[in-house]
């Protein structure tokens, strides 16, 4: 590994101890961002027993963490979903999750997050965050009311439902509509009071500092100036994902450039990832995007029809929006159209509204320009199915399945003109435990990380909740491997 350049400005190469003056502070374990993953480990590491330092480029912790919907992936069994009268196992929740979020979904990561996810449950309720054991019935987004309880992910949906019992598992902080900035309240209020964690706000972490195959420090940009520190048991990053770094997106993911939408903040940038890699740390499912497409609600949308530029469907689509966006961008060259009846003919929660009306399934092929006769042929053998009430080619719920009659509308819902959100979801290897894996797949002694910063429970499929949930699920473990490594 190379040690021997210097940290200059912005530079991400790591330094070798020898070349450190002094250390400018020091502790057990260094923790690098402060939204949910690094507010898990620093919680956990805490109180572990280890004296912890958290770096936060911003003003203040929160993250990206504090921008979401604040939904959290908890299943198997919790408290809110018995109350709310939901049967759930550790094993539905494995065998959904490792449909869901693949291809090639890391198996050891998502047993353990099912196996230990009521433990977990009760963690966050013991670190101040409450829930209300109420269900709310439209799925993907966060309730617009205190209610805990949304799927989240398709899990009543073609085909999960056919494989496994279903059950919500998205659960959201008691706090009427959005919950990501109350959620982070809380996790915040927690690290502030901790024991034996301080927190440096406003300071960046820049380079990695080695003494020969060990990390044993960190060197971070303070009100202009470089200031070293040292990690006796390790260093835990958790910077965040790289989806506005221009550079990365081009090289790794570039379709997500086409999205209006980027999810992040300021300092999602990758530079976690880029401080691991300088080390010869691995990276996986670096193109591993979620797009969300927020074609609902009213949930009675789904009674449509989503086609391609072809005129053709694609997709079930009562299924979870995320999978409809990803379809759509990944597959279908983000050129989808909802086609709708008159009584579905009513503006979306996001403001899309009809774009093209006309009498005939022609007229409204050619206005959308469509190839000739594509629209009528796909209508006619959705609408010979859902006569009976039956979807066979894609197989919607029966409940959303009825003939389409003119006169007829089409959303716009082109990657160009529609709302889109991405983020990323690939970044460094990790084990189950928070070790930073290198290139060779052995543990970099004294590297740890977890969050967006790492690739973790979502391969390339998503469900919401999944990266709160993985964030904080192991961000805690990360914290603890430090911990442990410090007192060793």
């Amino acid at each position: 590994m190379t040690t021997s350049k210097r940290s200059e400005g912005s530079s991400i190469w790591p330094i070798a101890i020898g070349d450190v003056e002094r250390f400018d502070a020091e502790a057990d374990v260094v923790v690098v961002g402060l939204g949910a993953a690094g507010a898990s480990a620093a919680i956990d590491a805490d109180r572990a027993g280890a004296e912890v330092l958290v770096l936060e480029a911003a003003s203040a912790g929160g993250g990206t963490s504090a921008m979401s919907g604040g939904l959290i992936y908890l299943g198997g069994g919790t408290p809110i979903q018995t109350e709310c009268g939901f049967e759930d196992s550790a094993d539905d929740m494995f065998e959904f999750l490792m449909a869901a979020s693949g291809p090639e979904p890391d198996e050891a990561k998502i047993r353990r997050y099912c196996d230990e996810s009521v433990d977990h449950y009760h963690w966050l309720v013991e670190c101040g965050v409450p829930f209300l054991a109420a269900f709310h019935p439209e799925p993907g987004l966060e309730s617009p009311d205190e209610s805990a309880l949304v799927y989240s992910g398709g899990e009543d949906a073609y085909p999960f439902d056919r494989m496994v019992r279903p059950a919500p598992r998205a659960h959201k902080p008691q706090i009427a509509g959005t919950a990501g900035a109350f959620f982070m309240e809380r996790m915040l209020a927690a690290v502030d009071a901790l024991e034996h964690t301080r927190i440096l706000a406003d300071t960046s972490a820049r380079a990695l500092v080695v003494d020969g195959d060990e990390v044993v420090g960190v060197v971070a940009r303070q009100a202009g100036a470089d200031v070293t520190i040292r990690a006796r048991g390790g260093v835990v990053l958790c910077a965040g994902g790289f989806v506005l770094d221009d550079e990365m997106v081009a090289e790794h993911c570039p379709e997500a450039a086409r999205v209006m939408m980027r999810l992040g903040n300021d300092n999602d940038r990758g530079s976690g990832i880029k401080m691991a890699r300088a080390f010869g740390a691995d990276v996986q499912r670096m193109n591993a995007t979620e797009v969300a497409l927020p074609m609902t609600p009213p949930r009675s949308l789904v009674s449509g029809i989503l086609v391609n530029a072809r005129g053709q469907r694609f997709i079930n689509e009562d299924t979870y929006y995320g999978r409809v966006g990803q379809e759509a961008l990944f597959h279908q060259d983000g050129q989808v159209y909802l086609i709708v009846d008159e009584a579905l003919a009513v503006p979306n929660a996001v403001g899309n509204r009809v774009t093209w009306v006309a009498e005939t399934a022609a007229e409204l092929g050619a206005d959308i320009g469509l190839p000739e006769g594509a629209l009528e042929a796909t209508l006619e053998l959705y609408n010979r199915g859902a006569s009976e009430g039956r979807d066979p080619v894609f197989h919607k719920a029966g409940e959303w399945v009825r003939p389409l009659t003119g006169p007829l509308g089409a959303f716009d819902f082109t990657v160009e003109n529609s709302i889109y959100a991405t983020f990323t979801l690939g970044g460094l290897r990790t084990s189950v435990d928070g070790s930073v894996l290198s290139l060779d797949g052995s543990p970099i002694p004294g590297l740890f990380a977890a969050g967006r910063t790492t690739s973790g429970v979502a391969a390339l499929g998503y469900s919401s909740g999944v990266s709160l949930g993985d964030s904080t699920f192991f961000g805690r473990l990360a914290g603890e491997s430090a911990a442990g490594r410090a007192s060793a």
